[in-house]
């Protein structure tokens, strides 16, 4: 299961997410997918949802994009062939899009394929044996990620570093520009899964940096005999986020289809449609 950050969203929001989706039982498995910014709450909010779902009786599951990041091995060898920024999970090219588009095909096809898991404080994917498999087909899958159906950069908006990371460790813009051609060419095809999308918007990138840290402590807390990242690691690993986060607030207000704003405290306060759910 998902560590959560936070306690958990009042009541009403996850049966509307619930509802939002159109999952029935019986009806064939659709897809809810909720995208926000590191730290937002999605996993707290999909694991609510889940619930909500079980308790009308449908058969409901969550995954995170998170858990389809390529093995700390193929990352290593994509550090050594392309850029060595690419050893660190988290950006467009270092998800495995085959075994996700695979996993999501399966279970709409009715089968019960087990779902991966990736091991955060390890920073590698768990072995096949410790991921679980749908106890039977599902009516509801919620798919939560930091970057769901997040749109590529033009490639004008790659040419001067966003900050320190960049600025320090891809002078040449390699590594940016990489990403970027990644998320353009090979990601779209596992948006079109959802069938729904919500946003989590935060009240802006700044407050990424404070909610992360609350996430990373939650997940030391939850294993306490393992390390996870300090401050200064968890600084720098941020900034390998910054630009499509950024960009994810620019753009998705017009892609999904509800929007759910947040406060600094992650509480929701205000909801609407989006630009797409209201063209």
């Amino acid at each position: 299961m998902p560590t959560r950050a936070h306690a958990g969203f009042p009541a009403p929001l996850p049966q509307q997410a619930l509802a939002a989706s159109g999952a029935r039982e019986g009806g064939g498995m659709r897809v809810l997918g909720i995208s926000g910014l590191q730290g937002s709450g999605k996993s707290t909010l999909a694991a609510q949802v889940v619930d909500a779902a079980r308790a009308s009786g449908l058969s409901a599951a969550s995954v995170s994009l998170d858990d389809f990041y390529l093995t700390a091995a193929a990352r290593r060898v994509l550090a050594r062939d392309v850029h060595p920024l690419l050893a660190t999970r988290g950006p467009p090219g270092t998800h495995d899009m085959e075994l996700a588009l695979a996993t999501i095909a399966a279970l709409r096809a009715n089968g019960t394929p087990p779902l991966p898991r990736f091991d955060k404080l390890g920073d590698d994917r768990l072995p096949a044996s410790a991921w679980r498999r749908p106890p039977r087909p599902l009516d509801l899958l919620v798919f939560e990620g930091w970057c769901l159906a997040t749109p590529a950069e033009a490639d004008d908006a790659l040419r001067e570093p966003l900050n320190a990371l960049e600025r320090d460790e891809d002078q040449q813009g390699i590594w940016r520009r990489w990403c970027n051609a990644a998320l353009a060419r090979h990601y779209p095809p596992l948006w079109a899964t959802m069938d729904v999308l919500w946003f989590l918007r935060p009240p802006g990138f700044e407050t990424v940096h404070r909610w992360r840290l609350q996430q990373e402590q939650a997940l030391q807390a939850a294993e306490p005999g393992r390390r996870g990242m300090d401050a200064a690691q968890l600084e720098r690993f941020i900034q390998h986020y910054e630009r499509i986060s950024r960009q994810a607030l620019r753009t998705l207000p017009g892609i999904a289809d509800t929007i759910v704003a947040l406060d600094a405290l992650r509480r929701p306060i205000a909801q609407h449609a989006g630009a797409h759910d209201a063209g």
